[in-house]
This record gives structure tokens, sequence and C-alpha cells, in this order.
């Protein structure tokens, strides 16, 4: 991707919020965080990040793109695990800063690259400090 963006410019704060114009707001590494929710159950899977290039190939293919921070590349989610997420709907929240995606999941249906369904298989107890992480019932898939 070059280096102008296809998305519509950042206007006023009116604009963006109230506006019928996409124009999403990425941080200053170039990223926007994304929400990623079950399509059916509506359960959350995860929190990643896109920049450009990402969203833009997620709403042109219809499934899931991604920025690996921590690879610092591309990543098509599903390429390797078979998870491939199908996009059914895609919002951004009021100020533009944050994507929400309602994806189905393929492959065995997980997300999570440690090996469960959802990222979020684990609870922080409230109440008192240092808090112990508690599983929550989550069981891990089948091996691949």
């Amino acid at each position: 991707m070059t280096g102008t963006s296809p998305f519509a410019p950042r206007g006023t704060a009116q604009e963006i919020e109230e506006g019928a114009a996409f124009a999403p707001k990425f941080d200053k590494d170039g990223l926007i965080t994304a929400v990623t929710t079950d399509a059916n159950t509506g359960e959350l899977l995860m929190v990643a990040w896109m920049n450009a290039e990402a969203l833009a190939r997620t709403i042109e293919t219809g499934e899931a793109w991604y920025w690996s921070r921590s690879r610092n590349e591309l990543w098509h989610k599903g390429d390797t695990s078979g998870q491939i997420q199908t996009v059914k709907e895609l919002r951004t929240d009021c100020d533009q800063d944050t994507v929400w995606l309602k994806v189905e999941v393929g492959g065995d249906g997980g997300c999570c690259h440690v090996g469960y369904k959802a990222c979020f298989y684990r609870r922080v107890p409230l109440g008192k400090l240092p808090a112990t992480l508690e599983r929550t019932g989550a069981e891990k898939l089948p091996q691949r």
C-alpha cells in the first residue's frame, strides 16, 4: 500500500462523530484498535491492531487482516491455522479510533494462538492486589 490513505480525511469533530465518511483515526504508530467478536454468539474473541493496509484488505476481501506488532508484519488471520475470520459486519466507534469486527471463524472455530476459542480465557479477580489469574472454565481446543 502506498503512502496515500484510501480512507476519507479526518474532518471536524461533528463530521467524524455524525457524518457518513469513514475516516479512521490511526495512532502515532499508524495503528487502530480492532475488537473482534463472534458474529453468532457475541463472545469477545480478541483485540488486535490494524494499519491502513490491514483495514483496507479486510474491507476489500471480507476476511480479517491485522498488523502483528510482535512480528512487525501484515497478518491474514487463519492463513496458517485455518481459523479464517469471515467478517459479517464491521463497525467503528463515535470518534473512529476503534473498529469492531463481527466474524465467523473457520477451521476449528478457535482464535487464540495458545489454543483457546477466545483470547480472554482468564479472569482477574477484583478486591485485592496482586491479583492471581483464574481460568474461566474455557477448554483448550483439540491440538491442530
